[in-house]
């Protein structure tokens, strides 16, 4: 999860016994450079790097300006204004050549991918390296995508999960498969390793999806309270408050679907009568509405991700709650 992993946190869960993840998907490559060197300083062993491979947005000034009007009055209360253009404040792995070429370079064992796949070249360039392929499917249709494309193993991320939802099309329809429905189907209908991913929070429900034929499980919710993440005390706190109950999928945020923890934002953006602008173009008017609010001491604006599976969270040390989980599942 961008906004949640740390190289400490990738270690910590490396040392507990599971495969740790940074997510470069935020950043630049001068950014992602750091932050391999930070978890290859902490660990010997392999991890996993994930990139978002979105497609490039389509600007639309007129949409644009309609969205920031619509949340002016939410700045406003902060004696502030929206910014006066928005700008795609992340580079997709698509068309990041820089990106590419430092991980050709740097040859992490593991590299997974979000939001869709790259261009044959790309992925043809990793596997020259070394890496490990992973991509995020919701559905058999992207499963089966992958799977042409030379993807190694598939993430069945269930409708449950917390984050962006990895639909390769946001607008195409969405049959919001759950994480045992979608796992089950991509172990009988494709033939590649699958790991289930979306709701999972303790050994049972590793065990559960390992039944149904996934060879791993992917946690991310589970670690949002563990003292390695990089989630804020307000975000520690609504996690442990009565919204993790309560997740709900909204594109206010960020411009594509993603859940997290109901707060001012979800219920201002879900009542504004304006299209959002596609991603990462809105996430520019959301991160400057949450600065905004931060500022002031006020929270309840931020990307607080969580999936269904929230209530279960565990404010534990990474590597204990690995463990903690391996032991679950021992029973």
């Amino acid at each position: 999860m961008a906004g949640v992993s740390t190289p400490a946190m990738a270690t910590a869960v490396n040392a507990g016994g599971g495969l740790g993840a940074i997510a470069l998907g935020a950043g630049d490559a001068d950014a992602a450079a750091r932050m391999i060197a930070e978890t290859r300083e902490r660990t010997e062993r392999p991890f996993n790097v994930n990139l978002f491979v979105h497609a490039p947005p389509e600007p639309d000034p007129a949409r644009e300006t309609a969205w920031c009007e619509a949340l002016r009055p939410a700045f406003a209360a902060f004696d502030t204004q929206p910014p006066a253009a928005l700008r795609a404040i992340y580079p997709s792995f698509a068309q990041d050549d820089a990106m590419l070429a430092l991980l050709v370079a740097a040859k992490p064992a593991v590299v997974s991918f979000h939001f869709g796949l790259p261009d044959g070249p790309r992925i043809a360039a990793l596997k020259q390296a070394g890496c490990l392929l992973l991509a995020s499917v919701t559905s058999l249709a992207e499963a089966q995508a992958a799977e042409r494309a030379g993807i190694d193993m598939l993430v069945a991320q269930g409708y449950e999960a917390g984050g962006h939802r990895g639909i390769f099309d946001p607008d195409a329809p969405d049959d919001r498969l759950g994480t045992l429905a979608l796992t089950r189907l991509l172990v009988m209908r494709t033939r590649r390793p699958v790991i289930a991913a979306g709701g999972i929070m303790d050994g049972a429900g590793v065990s559960a999806a390992i039944a149904l034929g996934a060879v791993a499980a992917q946690l991310g919710t589970a670690f949002i309270a563990c003292p390695e993440s990089a989630a804020d005390a307000a975000y520690r706190a609504a996690l442990m408050g009565e919204g993790a109950a309560h997740t709900v999928m909204t594109r206010a945020i960020s411009g594509r679907p993603a859940r997290c923890l109901p707060n001012r934002f979800t219920a201002m953006g879900e009542a504004l009568p304006v299209a959002v602008p596609d991603y990462p173009i809105a996430y520019d008017a959301g991160k400057a509405l949450n600065a905004a609010a931060k500022a002031r001491g006020e929270g309840g604006y931020g990307a607080q991700w969580a999936g269904q599976g929230a209530p279960l969270a565990r404010a534990r040390p990474a590597a204990e709650l690995v463990r903690a989980i391996a032991g679950e599942m021992r029973g």
